[in-house]
């Protein structure tokens, strides 16, 4: 998806949707606009369409497709306890997830297409799967052969300011990570699953 594209969804649905839209760069081309506060009236969003950019804000997100998504929600509202905590389990447990927050890639697009590329290895096998979900006690690292690629130069360099969540650990001497538990929702995420939910039940 090219940047001016990513720009778009950024002012429809927050800057938070890709990492592109959290730069000097995208806020910059923001003030130019007027900061999205121009004097033409916006129509007032209905439920319906509040709960849709949620949906939006999650799929984006993650680069989930709609199908997808639709399996995970369906799942998780399968299960008990709470729906959101689960959905919010399994998105942020894929394994390019899992590689975005361990710092290897820049972005979530970039960490997908490692995993699809076969870069990456679960328990030291080579696995291609961005959707697979990584489990507690599982170990996420770099195929042998692609260490020295240009994809992962000055690595230590790179993950140096990297907020590794607590449910993940980094080895940077074995240029590997760990799954030491399981992500919990937080009340300054970017979305709000119970939207999400709503909007499915519908």
């Amino acid at each position: 998806m090219s940047r001016i594209k990513k720009y778009k969804i950024g002012r429809r649905l927050g800057a938070g949707v890709y990492e592109q839209c959290q730069t000097q760069k995208f806020a910059l081309s923001e003030q130019k606009r007027g900061g999205g506060k121009r004097m033409t009236k916006r129509k007032q969003v209905s439920d319906y369409g509040a709960q849709l950019i949620e949906k939006q804000k999650v799929r984006f997100s993650y680069g989930i497709r709609e199908k997808q998504l639709q399996k995970y929600v369906k799942d998780a509202m399968s299960r008990k306890g709470s729906h959101a905590d689960h959905l919010f389990e399994v998105v942020e447990m894929r394994l390019d997830n899992t590689v975005y927050r361990l710092g290897l890639a820049e972005t979530r697009a970039k960490a997908r297409q490692m995993v699809s590329h076969g870069h990456i290895t679960v328990n030291g096998k080579r696995l291609n799967i961005p959707s697979y979900k990584v489990s507690a006690g599982e170990i996420v690292g770099i195929r042998a052969q692609s260490q020295n690629k240009g994809l992962f130069e000055n690595l230590e360099e790179k993950i140096k300011d990297t907020k590794t969540p607590n449910w993940l650990s980094f080895d940077i001497k074995k240029k590997e990570g760990k799954v030491v538990g399981v992500p919990k929702i937080g009340t300054a995420e970017f979305f709000d699953l119970a939207a999400v939910f709503e909007y499915y039940s519908r």
